[in-house]
């Protein structure tokens, strides 16, 4: 038997004409909600990493992902091989035909308890910053519940990071309450030397994530679920700034700015 797509439960009736694009792991027993996590992806080369940073969230257990995807990264991957739903701009105005219509960007906001834009770059991180909304990455950040992490990685050359915009939109993110998980220097596919780049190891950012599921996940009362099974000490020993099974804490953590 082939796994069932993975569709936010909510969305599914409002879509039937919609074909899946791709499945999901076998689901968690029903008894257990899984933490969720949206991914959103933008138009660097850095994109090029979406299927495994999705394949890599989905190797630990009591994770649900699904993504949005902007036009312009859809350049650098192939839908195929992200093995979870994708969402994009059509998707949000082929839903949406009357009143009663559910609003796909509003639904997602919704449905995840965390938030990865991964990579961010140059031109939606300026929109962000200045509020603009103009397709669905945007209108779910715009409409993001910041009592929910939302993480971004930033992604461009380093001639545009180094412009003095820059600090000052990352600035605003980060006074919005979003958290930057840094970047890092490495040769970039132009063949310059230098920051920032998309971080080069799956680890990188997965790490974050799950310390910020399980602080989310802490003040939210959430406990019994698979995700707590596998953050045993072990695992929680990989989590920057996680001291022990269950009390995260936010003690001078490396990765986070």
């Amino acid at each position: 038997m082939e796994p069932s797509p993975c569709r936010l439960p909510e969305l599914e009736a409002a879509r039937p004409h919609m074909e899946a694009r791709a499945s999901c792991p076998a689901a968690a027993p029903l008894v257990e909600r899984q933490f969720r996590v949206l991914v959103g992806v933008t138009g660097s080369v850095a994109a090029l990493k979406l299927p495994l940073l999705v394949s890599r969230l989905l190797d630990i257990p009591g994770l649900e992902v699904a993504v949005v995807t902007t036009e312009r990264a859809k350049h650098f991957y192939t839908p195929q091989d992200v093995p979870v739903t994708l969402y994009s701009d059509a998707d949000e105005w082929e839903m949406w035909k009357r009143r009663s219509d559910p609003v796909l960007h509003i639904d997602l906001r919704k449905w995840a308890d965390l938030m990865l834009v991964a990579p961010l770059d140059a031109n939606t991180l300026g929109k962000v910053a200045s509020g603009i909304c103009d397709n669905l990455l945007t209108c779910v950040i715009r409409a993001w519940d910041r009592s929910k992490p939302l993480l971004f990685c930033p992604a461009m050359n380093t001639a545009m990071w180094e412009h003095p915009i820059t600090a000052q939109q990352v600035g605003q993110l980060r006074a919005f309450g979003y958290v930057e998980i840094p970047c890092v220097a490495k040769k970039l596919v132009c063949g310059d030397q230098g920051l920032p780049v998309f971080l080069h190891d799956w680890t990188t950012l997965t790490e974050p994530c799950c310390f910020s599921l399980l602080a989310f996940a802490h003040a939210a009362t959430f406990t019994g679920r698979t995700f707590f099974t596998w953050l045993t000490p072990t695992h929680a020993s990989d989590v920057p700034g996680a001291t022990s099974f269950g009390k995260p804490s936010l003690a001078n953590p490396g990765w986070i700015r």
